[in-house]
């Protein structure tokens, strides 16, 4: 199994020392031996113009024009690129599945407004403690025997500028 972007904690060389987001991607696709296909290749694009995590259906929405990249084919390269750490999955709230790209192998987290599906990423000194407790968790579970350990952590609530919902009226 290769490790996701979740539980990898070796860090990953400087993007910039690299090469272009999309030289970077492509260098760890061959790495892992898989090939570089037309349809990977605008996948990998459209979520690197993105900078919120994205949906199946828009990620595929922005592929239009690209006959080449049906549905099932956004699907498969999703869960191989998850597989290799190359993006992050995350969740709204009823439960959709979005997908972000993730060339550096930083754990990001965010707090989704309930109201509007609205996704705002948690600042980086906030994102390294999280990151720290974490850590020591896996650390103890790694010394009770435990192996391939992830772990999904989204915060959910009503962003400042939402409009609650009405309450229910008293009967």
């Amino acid at each position: 199994m290769i490790e996701t972007q979740e539980t990898n904690t070796t860090p990953v060389a400087d993007t910039a020392a690299r090469g272009t987001p999309i030289e970077v991607a492509v260098a760890r696709l061959r790495a892992a031996g898989l090939r570089i296909t037309q349809p990977r290749i605008a996948i990998l694009n459209a979520l690197i113009r993105r900078e919120q995590p994205a949906s199946i259906e828009q990620i595929h929405n922005d592929l239009k024009g690209n006959t080449f990249c049906d549905l099932v084919t956004v699907y498969r390269c999703l869960a191989a690129f998850e597989e290799l750490g190359l993006v992050r999955r995350c969740f709204f709230h009823n439960g959709t599945s979005l997908w972000q790209i993730n060339l550096a192998g930083e754990t990001t987290y965010h707090v989704v407004c309930k109201v509007n599906n609205t996704m705002e990423q948690l600042d980086p000194q906030t994102s390294a403690e999280l990151n720290a407790a974490i850590k020591r968790v896996e650390d103890v579970l790694q010394s009770r025997g435990y192996s391939e350990i992830s772990h999904m952590v989204e915060f959910f609530g009503i962003s400042p500028g939402a409009n609650k919902p009405a309450a229910a009226p008293v009967a």
